[in-house]
């Protein structure tokens, strides 16, 4: 808590600029953060609230320079690395994008695991890196299909010439046989070596060890129950506390303070999601 008269001022301010907010006044609320900012400019809430502000105006501008100011002031504020990572998707910048989401995701997940934010930004990443996937997937697909139709053109042109030489030479009606033969083995060949280089890129079933058994989906922030069981750390402890203290599973007694996380299948998904990107999306 900030202390002085230009302090207790901005505190102040800062409330006139919270109780705006929560009217959908954020006009009103940028000035009053913006004068809170004024008298302390080393308060890094006043930046991101009046960020969160630029946001909801979708003035994704206004909202990086006030995040980057605030992880300035602060490098761990996950509100700040979260808002800027959605101002960088919206200029599409990705890549950058992706990783201050990450960073937020992270930053969530220490201090508050099942706090709503770490879901909002869950959701935010998956979309982020599908957007991702789905931009460099096109490009490799055209390159890909553009490098078939090279090599394909080029058999074919070879093929052509095969043809001449032979009409010079007079062979044999079962040597031409055998040419035509051979030239459509290469094609299939090729088509086969193209077919395994686009595999990568086709959605597929994402395997069961990687899924929770409640969510049916991929593990976001997995934990072990004593019994060995993994669950989605949220949708656990939402059936301890709304179904009762036991394993959905074995049925066996089982207390929240008893769930550790599971490191080993949080790097085997990890693993997964950064070869198959299309996962953030697909389900179980």
């Amino acid at each position: 808590m900030v202390t002085g008269v230009g302090s207790a001022m901005a505190e102040r301010l800062k409330e006139d600029g919270n109780n705006c907010f929560k009217k959908e006044r954020f006009g009103a609320a940028i000035d009053a953060y913006t004068e809170a900012i004024a008298l302390c400019p080393n308060v890094p809430t006043f930046w991101t609230n009046r960020a969160l502000c630029h946001k909801n105006r979708k003035d994704w501008t206004k909202v990086e320079e006030d995040c980057r100011k605030a992880i300035q002031l602060v490098h761990n504020s996950v509100k700040a690395h979260y808002m800027l990572g959605l101002a960088l998707l919206q200029k599409k910048e990705y890549t950058s994008g992706v990783k201050e989401l990450q960073r937020a995701l992270d930053l969530g997940r220490g201090a508050d695991p099942t706090g709503y934010m770490v879901e909002d930004i869950w959701e935010e990443l998956s979309k982020a890196k599908y957007m991702e996937w789905e931009l460099l997937s096109a490009r490799r697909s055209w390159e890909l299909n553009s490098l078939k139709e090279t090599c394909e053109a080029a058999l074919n042109q070879q093929r052509a010439l095969d043809m001449c030489r032979t009409e010079e030479e007079e062979e044999t009606k079962e040597s031409s046989q055998e040419a035509y033969i051979a030239h459509t083995e290469r094609l299939k060949s090729l088509e086969r070596v193209f077919e395994k280089a686009a595999e990568e890129d086709k959605p597929s079933e994402v395997p069961d060890y990687l899924c929770c058994n409640i969510t049916l989906e991929i593990f976001r922030d997995p934990v072990i129950s004593p019994s060995g069981v993994t669950y989605e750390r949220a949708a656990i402890l939402e059936h301890l506390m709304k179904v009762g203290k036991f394993d959905p599973i074995t049925r066996e007694k089982l207390e929240p303070s008893k769930l550790v996380p599971n490191l080993a299948i949080k790097e085997a998904v990890a693993a997964y999601l950064e070869k198959h990107v299309w996962a953030y999306k697909i389900g179980c």
